[in-house]
C-alpha cells in the first residue's frame, strides 16, 4: 500500500523529511478495524513527532492522527462497526498513523462520520474534538447543561484547530461566558464567528483586558498554545480555586504563581487513553455525540483548506503551514 513516512528527524525544508514509500497492507485482528483512509488532517503533534521522535534505525514511521475513511474489514472481536461504515477517529501515537491507504485502529476510539460532512470536512475534527471535549469536561470540569453559575471560560488561541472546536462545544453545551484570545483581525473574526462572547488580544495584557471588560477573573482557563509566553498573565487572570488546563509542550513555567489563589493545574493529553488502554470507549462515545451535533447544525467543521492528495510533497507543505503557527482552522489532504 502507498504510505508517507519519515526515517530520520529532519526540518520540513529537507526533501527527505517525509517520503513516499510502499508498505504491506495490514490485517485486522482483535478489536481492530481496517480502515481505507479517505482524508487526513495535519496537527502540531505530527510536526513535533517528525522533528523529535526518531524511529528505530531503518524503520519507517507513518504519522497522521486525524482521519476519515471507510471500514474495509474488521477483527473477530469487533462489535461496533461493519465493513462499509464511514468513520472518523484520531488513532494512537503508539501505532502507525493515517498517512497510508489503510490503517488499523481500535474500534473503541472510533466514531461514526457525520453524514452531513464529506471526508475532508470530517477529517479536520477528531483530534481537536477529543482534545477540547476532554479538556473542558474532564479536566476543567465544566458541566454540560444550562445551569447558571459556570462563570467565565478563557480559551487562548481561539481561532486554531483546538480553540475553534472548544469555543463551539462550550457555547453549545454549557452556560459559561466564553472569552477567546486572538492576535490578528482574521483570527479575531474567526473566534467571533464561532460564538465567543468576547475576543481579546493575547499579544497584550490578558488580565488588563479582562478587567477593562468588567471581568474580575476566569474560573476556568484552557491554554492551547504558547503557555510559557502567557503563563504569568494567566496566573493573574485565574479565579481563586480556579482550574487551568494546558495542552501544549510548554517551556518552563512557575507553578508557584497559582498558589496564592489555590488554583490547580491540569494536563490534557488525548492519547493517554489509547496509549494506556484505559477508558477507550469514552473517545468513541464523544465522537458519536459530536457527530450528532454536527448533523444537527450545532457544530461546524474547522476544515479551512485542502492541500491536495495524500503524498509526501503535499504533507511537507501541510507540515510547514502548521509549523508557521498562522493557520486558521485545519489543513486537510484527501485521497491517494
Amino acid at each position: 500500500m502507498k504510505a508517507v513516512a519519515y526515517l530520520r528527524c529532519l526540518p520540513i525544508t529537507d526533501a527527505e523529511s517525509l517520503v513516499d514509500i510502499d508498505l504491506p497492507a495490514p490485517v485486522a485482528s482483535g478489536r481492530d478495524l481496517l480502515v481505507r483512509v479517505r482524508a487526513v488532517s495535519v496537527n502540531p503533534v505530527d510536526t513535533k513527532m517528525r522533528r523529535h521522535a526518531a524511529p528505530p534505525d531503518g524503520q519507517p514511521r507513518v504519522l497522521g492522527f486525524d482521519a476519515a475513511g471507510v471500514v474495509e474489514a474488521v477483527g473477530p472481536d469487533v462489535t461496533l462497526f461493519k465493513p462499509g461504515d464511514e468513520v472518523w477517529y484520531a488513532g494512537s501515537r503508539i501505532r502507525q498513523g493515517a498517512n497510508a491507504e489503510w490503517q488499523l485502529v481500535d474500534e473503541r476510539i472510533v466514531g461514526r462520520k457525520p453524514k452531513t460532512l464529506n471526508f475532508a470536512q470530517a477529517a479536520a475534527l477528531p483530534l481537536t474534538t477529543i482534545t477540547a471535549w476532554e479538556a473542558l469536561f474532564d479536566r476543567l470540569q465544566l458541566k454540560i447543561g444550562r445551569a447558571p453559575g459556570q462563570g467565565t471560560l478563557l480559551i487562548t488561541a481561539g481561532a486554531g484547530g483546538v480553540g475553534s472546536i472548544a469555543i463551539q462545544l462550550a457555547k453549545q453545551l454549557t452556560s459559561a461566558f466564553v472569552v477567546a484570545t486572538a492576535s490578528r483581525p482574521e483570527s479575531t473574526a474567526q473566534a467571533q464567528a464561532l460564538g465567543a462572547d468576547l475576543v481579546i488580544d493575547h499579544s497584550q495584557s490578558i488580565s488588563e483586558q479582562l478587567a477593562k471588560a468588567g471581568i474580575r477573573w476566569a474560573e476556568r482557563i484552557f491554554s492551547v498554545s504558547h503557555t510559557d509566553t502567557h503563563y504569568a498573565e494567566l496566573a493573574k487572570s485565574i479565579a481563586p480555586f480556579g482550574r487551568l488546563c494546558i495542552i501544549d509542550e510548554t517551556g518552563p513555567i512557575d507553578v508557584r504563581l497559582l498558589k496564592p489563589r489555590s488554583a490547580s493545574l491540569h494536563w490534557e493529553g488525548m492519547f493517554a487513553r489509547s496509549g494506556f488502554g484505559l477508558e477507550m470507549e469514552a473517545q468513541g462515545g464523544l465522537l458519536n455525540a459530536v457527530s450528532g451535533m454536527v448533523e444537527a447544525g450545532q457544530i461546524r467543521t474547522t476544515h479551512s483548506k485542502t492541500m491536495g492528495i495524500i503524498n509526501a510533497a503535499n504533507l511537507r507543505a501541510a507540515h510547514a503551514a502548521v509549523e508557521s503557527n498562522r493557520t486558521i482552522g485545519k489543513v486537510v489532504l484527501e485521497g491517494f
